[in-house]
């Protein structure tokens, strides 16, 4: 049974239930990797803490970790609660998500490929795990970065991002498919920026190493 690592933006958790469902009907086993970009953002300027990226990181003080850490538990208990009974809810930092530490983006990581035991156990037992984005540190994750990380480390054989948005727009179109070398061109002359930086290049770096990475319904290939 191949293994599906399902990237679900903190803005695109409405269709996740239906996503792992048509994932497991069709003989997968699906592993979950959330953000919670637009709760953290909202949460932050509530308190006056200021909201700052670099290349789709964010910065993140200890009282901004203070926040992504209640984010991600709020909407990790969202996304079980829509997937039902068969969700495992893992934080990654508990469960062992590695990350090596960007020091000039504040406790921030770059995530290292890795499997931790409670991910590979509740995929065993034909759970649906989970995860935060958070490693051990506690390192705040780029999720999509953490995500692709995640799906080297565990073997699984595709990667779906799953946004608010049907895929990749280039020129005001839709992309079906994008190079993996296409998408770091685009992305090194900033023809793309924001949020879609970090989705293309995780997807594809995944793609590089054999994975099937997808946007929507845009194929990001080797």
């Amino acid at each position: 049974m191949s293994v599906v690592v399902l990237k679900v933006g903190g803005a695109s958790t409405g269709g996740v239930a239906e996503a792992v469902a048509s994932l497991r009907v069709a003989g997968n086993s699906v592993c979950v990797v959330h953000g919670a970009g637009p709760q953290i953002s909202e949460e932050m300027e509530r308190r006056g803490l200021d909201v700052q990226f670099v290349a789709g990181r964010r910065v993140t003080t200890a009282a901004g970790l203070e926040v992504v850490r209640e984010s991600f538990a709020a909407v990790n208990a969202a996304v079980c609660a829509a997937i039902g009974e068969d969700a495992v809810p893992l934080a990654g930092d508990e469960v062992g998500l590695e990350a090596t530490h960007v020091p000039e983006l504040g406790l921030v990581g770059s995530p290292i490929p890795s499997a931790p035991p409670a991910v590979l156990a509740a995929l065993a037992a034909g759970k649906v795990p989970v995860l935060t984005p958070l490693a051990r540190g506690p390192l705040n994750v780029n999720a999509d970065e953490a995500a692709a990380a995640l799906a080297v480390g565990i073997g699984a054989a595709r990667i779906h991002f799953l946004t608010d948005v049907p895929g990749v727009f280039h020129e005001g179109e839709l992309v079906t498919s994008i190079s993996a070398g296409r998408a770091a061109r685009l992305i090194g002359d900033g023809t793309f920026e924001g949020g879609i930086v970090p989705k293309l290049a995780a997807a594809a770096s995944a793609a590089r190493i054999g994975l099937i990475a997808e946007i929507g319904v845009t194929a990001v290939v080797a």
